[in-house]
């Protein structure tokens, strides 16, 4: 994760938003130590008094597939459950920011990746995206506040649909449930994102 900081002019004033970065090729899996650096960028994003809003964007290509699920098998009960709390200390920090957030979404959004999306005020979506709470596909539950996190989005019923089967949903059904704000063309994304935050 890195920051990076665009001047946007506005209503006379020189806003400043920052982009949250989610870098780690080629699919943006969140590991243990992308979930520090989230945790380190959102508190310095957090106490920037010129930085008025954050875009948290994975790139044009994909946006996360959430846990890097190989990198979390090898682990021991207790390296798991400690990777459970950086991942749930991640969302947090996000939400916490005291700025408005912004997901620009593009690819996918699975799983903690999609849970990541959900602590932004706002989340833009491009017309080709994926999401799905797919943990249980490979027999893990939500991690941190995932299942929470989501019900309180779109309502528990919806949710424990999505928890329990794992399947995909397309931008459409996204944008009716609630998992998204607005949808665009995919090459709009993050203009818009910006736009937004601006």
């Amino acid at each position: 994760a890195e920051d990076d900081e665009h001047a946007i002019a506005g209503g006379g004033n020189r806003a400043r938003i920052a982009t949250l970065l989610l870098s780690r090729p080629p699919t943006n899996a969140l590991t243990r130590q992308v979930c520090r650096e989230i945790v380190e960028a959102a508190a310095r994003l957090g106490g920037c008094d010129d930085v008025y809003a954050v875009v948290l964007f994975g790139g044009h290509d994909i946006f996360s597939v959430g846990q890097d699920i190989p990198d979390w098998q090898t682990l021991d009960t207790a390296e798991a459950n400690e990777a459970d709390r950086l991942f749930q200390r991640a969302v947090e920090a996000l939400a916490a920011v005291g700025k408005p957030t912004v997901a620009a979404l593009t690819g996918y959004a699975l799983g903690a990746g999609q849970t990541l999306a959900l602590a932004a005020d706002w989340r833009v979506s491009g017309d080709n995206v994926k999401f799905g709470a797919t943990e249980i596909l490979a027999g893990l539950a939500p991690a941190g506040d995932g299942a929470a996190r989501l019900a309180g989005v779109i309502g528990d019923s919806k949710a424990k649909d999505l928890v329990f089967s794992g399947r995909f949903v397309d931008a459409r059904e996204a944008l009716e449930l609630g998992l998204i704000d607005e949808m665009v063309a995919p090459d709009t994304v993050y203009d818009t994102a910006v736009a937004w935050a601006s």
